[in-house]
Order: structure tokens, then C-alpha cells, then sequence
């Protein structure tokens, strides 16, 4: 059974930086990709950046273009999102999910297979 852990996440203060874990197993990922989600409080979940299978692409919402960078090490089968600059807006519960698809790369909810339970971000101002 594929599972996905997530961690690092926590209280920052506004222009601080946190890095997210996400740690697969259950099966090889390397042909897969890996993104990130976020869902705010009393909003729907969204797209935050996406990195294809061998980690040559990588796809950024525009909000945190600059700010945020995401990685994977296919031989710990983990992704990563490092976040800098932190604003109160990225406040959220962040999620990692893995492509449904071998080599497809997609930045849509239908476009990933599996989740993680998710890791609170919380940035103050």
C-alpha cells in the first residue's frame, strides 16, 4: 500500500523559511511525479508546484514562484518543498501527492493517485 508522510512544518514568522519532507513508500516513485497542494482555512485545496519524474521539470503556482523550490531524491523515494520569504497568505495545511500516471507531469488534483494526511504551515505577520 503506497503511503506518503509529510513533515517540517510548523509556526514562522512572516519572511522565514521552512523545509517540507515527503517521505513515499510502498512501491518505486521514480517514474512518477511528486507535487504539493495547499489548503487554507475555508478554502478549497490548491496547486502549489509539481516536479516531474526525473526532476528536470518543475511547475510553480505564480504566488510562489520565487519563493519556493521543489526537489526530489529518487533514491530515498522523499520529495521536497523549500519555502523562503513566508507571508501570512501561506498559511495552510500542505499536502504531497504522487502522479497517477508513470511520466506524466500534471497540476491538477485528478492528475495525482495518492496522499498524505498533510502538515500544517503557519506563518505569522
Amino acid at each position: 500500500q503506497v503511503q506518503l508522510v509529510e513533515s517540517g512544518g510548523g509556526l514562522v514568522q512572516a519572511g522565514g523559511s521552512l523545509r517540507l519532507s515527503c517521505a513515499a513508500s510502498g512501491r518505486t516513485f521514480n517514474s512518477y511525479a511528486m507535487g504539493w497542494f495547499r489548503q487554507a482555512p475555508g478554502k478549497e485545496r490548491e496547486f502549489v508546484a509539481v516536479i516531474n519524474w526525473s526532476g528536470k521539470r518543475t511547475i510553480y503556482t505564480d504566488s510562489v514562484k520565487g519563493r519556493f523550490t521543489i526537489s526530489r531524491d529518487n533514491a530515498k523515494n522523499t520529495a521536497y518543498l523549500q519555502m523562503n520569504s513566508l507571508k501570512p497568505e501561506d498559511t495552510a495545511v500542505y499536502y504531497c501527492a504522487v502522479g497517477g500516471q508513470s511520466y506524466y507531469t500534471g497540476v491538477s488534483d485528478a492528475d495525482f493517485g495518492s496522499w498524505g494526511q498533510g502538515t500544517h504551515v503557519t506563518v505569522s505577520s
